[in-house]
């Protein structure tokens, strides 16, 4: 057991350490940047190139976690497990290969480098995963009813809706700004591809931010009714396997 922790927890680091970099490379691009369609700096198109091998990393060691968590439990390898992995993981998955496959190749070869300040904005989208990881980690410590577990829950809502959904929103309002346009016009004055992208990246975001909304409630909800008397005593907390394994 301790190797798939440890496992785990060497994964959520050096997704907390990347995020990192990638939230300070990008708040000094789109700082940098005055005009935000024809301003450039050179970690733009750096930084991009270095996040596409964590990416595809990441996809390896998410199965490695897997692989050993499922072997401890004693069900086999091979490609039911892969199969079982990919099914487990989809999500997170097709988001990396987007990453890879898509946006590379439009961040740094299709830009004609116009446009740095919006992909600053996008890798700002990491400032929220530390504090995802952090959450994962103190789950896997059983320290999910703490005030430190709620802490972190908070700031994990707040920069996750700050950075990620209404971060599309605040582009289009740049953008709007810079050309002239109120918000509600600026999707008719872009190009198709443009919006589809936008909203191929900000699906899963709206759907991980209903999931950590819905493991924030239910915590939220078993810390109540843990502080409610039954006959007399505090009724016990209790948290289903289920729910931790989709938490972590």
């Amino acid at each position: 057991a301790s190797l798939s922790h440890v496992s785990r927890k060497v994964r959520l680091l050096v997704s907390s350490i990347q995020a990192v970099l990638a939230s300070t490379a990008g708040y000094i691009v789109a700082s940098s940047c005055k005009d935000v369609i024809h301003d450039q700096h050179w970690l733009a198109a750096t930084y991009t190139r270095f996040a596409v091998p964590y990416f595809i990393y990441d996809i390896y060691a998410m199965y490695l976690c897997y692989e050993h968590k499922h072997k401890l439990k004693g069900h086999s390898g091979g490609w039911s497990l892969t199969r079982a992995y990919l099914y487990k993981e989809f999500l997170m998955i097709l988001h990396h290969v987007f990453m890879v496959a898509v946006c590379f190749p439009v961040s740094v070869l299709w830009r004609d480098g116009k446009g740095d300040f919006f992909l600053g904005c996008m890798l700002m989208a990491e400032v929220s995963t530390p504090f995802v990881c952090f959450g994962k980690i103190l789950i896997q410590y059983k320290k999910q009813h703490t005030l430190l577990h709620r802490v972190n829950g908070v700031l994990m809502l707040v920069t996750f809706f700050c950075c990620r959904l209404l971060l599309f929103p605040y582009m289009y309002w740049v953008y709007g700004q810079r050309v002239g346009l109120p918000l509600y016009r600026v999707p008719f004055n872009l190009s198709p591809e443009y919006n589809l992208g936008a909203a191929i990246l900000m699906a899963p975001q709206v759907y991980w931010f209903y999931l950590i909304c819905r493991r924030a409630y239910t915590l939220f909800r078993q810390s109540v009714l843990s502080q409610r008397p039954k006959n007399g005593h505090p009724a016990p907390v209790s948290t289903s396997a289920k729910e931790q394994d989709c938490s972590q």
